[in-house]
């Protein structure tokens, strides 16, 4: 038992900065951009305790400024994806065999170095490489990834304290929690720097070794986490990072024999893809996989009659418009009744009449650019066709520009049909679409919101009336994994609402809490007695007197 000797910091979560006009943080914010568009920098691999650099750069852009080059990275292949593995299971001793302790310090500190000296170099660079406005850059890279940190942490303990609780006279009962027996191979988004890193150290933190590709768009703060990575003292080999397209990772890890788990954020279609190719290549690999995924996201807001008009309206402009919809959790349909529909249209309109867009590096602009040229034709495909249709109103936005940067006005689409594409397609941009329900239709339209897309991640329920809320409640139940009352969709907070969906939206084992950190370990009961038996007879043996 672990409880009484190492009693681990209270995780608190980190407190969010605000990047008021004239504070000290927006003054060390501006510096780090200003610092960080003033040069090029160049990327490596990190593999091992080397730094690989190949024949191959490619530049790192803003999405809101595409000319302007912030660095290269140093593109890999297939042999740099077997030499990573080959470090991750060349680093996996001595990394699982540390005392849990070390480990532990480890993600402290790396957590106390975003927190501190780390922490405006990692959202100006966010801010640059993924086109986040200040607050949400502060709220990702810097809160939720301390966080993640610091409460997994506490977890970890947790889950070392936890020892079946009879072992009776002359046996001793205990669970060792060991890592996978392999290598974790961690697949990570463009949209959260902090997911980045956590996808990589929450497997890591249990003792298992990693191989991690993040997304090309996310590399350019990847590089800032794996330079923290290195000065928290994280050692070489547990967490290798590599630059290589996904057909060609794919190919060398699915079919390594020593391939342990997946720990993955992204669209639906990949990872069913790595579902599949994963369950054909079963019969390779030493033990059965770990396989935990948060993908796509349709999420939803309902409202009832009773819902008070104003704070929904701010629950869609925030929850749908946020950096630019990009989040799995973005407000994306919403169903609204007649009686609140003119009253809640008013404040919608006058909120984005109020929004600026442009680049991040102006603290005044409330909308960015969504994060590359396919991103922009994919998103801005929708709007077209919404443009040419009978079945629904573009009444706010629908224009668009990649001239210098790929910005999207956010926009809003009122449809008459509820199963219209825009109501079911996750579209992952600044598009919110609603249907206005009959009033008196309340648990139709809860109906409408279960049945109408396969996606189960994220959902929202306005009502001052209580047995509504119950109603939804139940009636939503397997609709959302974070359900939300009285607020937007968006936003979950570590060690507060774990954080995943099921049904197309991935396995829910949630990150941010226990579950998560569960998956990567596979236990060991061990059953010791003090004074075995000597004599294979039980009494019952004994013939009658």
């Amino acid at each position: 038992m672990l409880k009484g000797f190492f009693n681990v910091p209270t995780p608190v979560n980190e407190p969010v900065l605000n990047y008021a006009a004239g504070s000290k943080e927006r003054a060390n914010l501006q510096k780090a951009i200003k610092e960080a568009r003033s040069k090029q920098i160049d990327v490596p691999m990190y593999i091992g305790s080397d730094e690989i650099r190949t024949d191959k750069k490619r530049a790192m852009t803003p999405p809101h400024d595409h000319q302007h080059v912030l660095g290269y990275f140093h593109e890999g292949d297939k042999s740099h994806v077997e030499q990573a593995i080959n470090a991750a299971l060349g680093a996996k001793h001595a990394w699982e065999n540390i005392a849990w302790e070390q480990r532990a310090a480890i993600f402290l500190k790396a957590a106390d170095l975003i927190a501190g000296p780390y922490r405006a170099k990692l959202n100006a660079a966010t801010m640059l490489g993924q086109s986040k406005n200040a607050y949400q850059a502060e709220i990702d890279s810097a809160c939720e990834f301390i966080d993640f940190l610091r409460f997994n942490v506490k977890y970890m303990t947790e889950i070392y304290e936890q020892q079946p609780p009879v072992s009776g006279n002359g046996v001793w009962n205990r669970v060792e929690q060991r890592p996978l027996e392999g290598f974790i191979f961690a697949l990570t988004p463009f949209n959260f720097t902090a997911i980045a890193g956590n996808l990589p150290t929450a497997p890591a933190m249990m003792g298992n070794t990693i191989v991690w590709k993040p997304a090309y768009t996310q590399i350019y703060s990847a590089s800032v986490l794996m330079e923290v990575f290195k000065e928290a003292g994280v050692p070489d080999g547990v967490i290798n990072i590599v630059y290589v397209d996904g057909p060609t990772v794919g190919e060398v890890v699915f079919n390594h024999p020593d391939f342990a788990g997946i720990h993955f954020t992204g669209s639906t279609g990949v990872f069913q893809n790595i579902w599949k190719t994963i369950g054909n290549n079963i019969h390779k690999y030493k033990s059965y996989p770990r396989i935990v995924g948060e993908t796509g996201g349709k999420d939803f807001v309902i409202a009832h009659k009773s819902a008070h008009a104003k704070a929904l309206a701010t629950a869609l402009s925030r929850g749908a418009f946020e950096y630019q919809g990009q989040k799995c959790s973005a407000a994306s349909r919403a169903y609204i009744p007649s009686n609140l529909w003119e009253e809640v249209k008013g404040y919608l309109l006058a909120d984005l009449k109020s929004m600026k867009m442009g680049g991040t590096e102006d603290f005044t602009n409330f909308i960015n650019a969504v994060i590359d040229e396919k991103s922009f034709d994919k998103i801005t495909n929708y709007i077209k066709e919404a443009q040419a249709s009978d079945m629904v109103e573009i009444i706010a936005g629908g224009k668009f520009d990649k001239s210098k940067g790929y910005f999207i006005e956010p926009t809003v689409i009122v449809t008459k049909d509820p199963m219209y594409k825009t109501m079911q397609e996750e579209i992952f941009g600044p598009v919110l679409t609603i249907y206005v329900y009959h009033e008196d239709h309340f648990e139709e339209a809860l109906e409408l919101v279960d049945s109408t897309s396969p996606y189960a991640l994220t959902g929202a329920v306005f009502s001052q009336d209580r047995y509504a809320l119950e109603l939804a409640s139940q009636k939503l139940k397997n609709a959302a994994g974070n359900f939300y009352i009285n607020d937007k969709p968006t936003g979950a907070v570590v060690g507060q609402q774990p954080f995943g969906g099921a049904r197309a939206s991935g396995t829910n084992d949630k990150a941010g809490s226990m579950i998560n950190l569960l998956r990567w370990v596979s236990p060991r009961t061990i059953k010791e007695t003090f004074v075995p038996p000597v004599d294979y007879r039980y009494p019952f043996l004994e013939a009658d007197k």
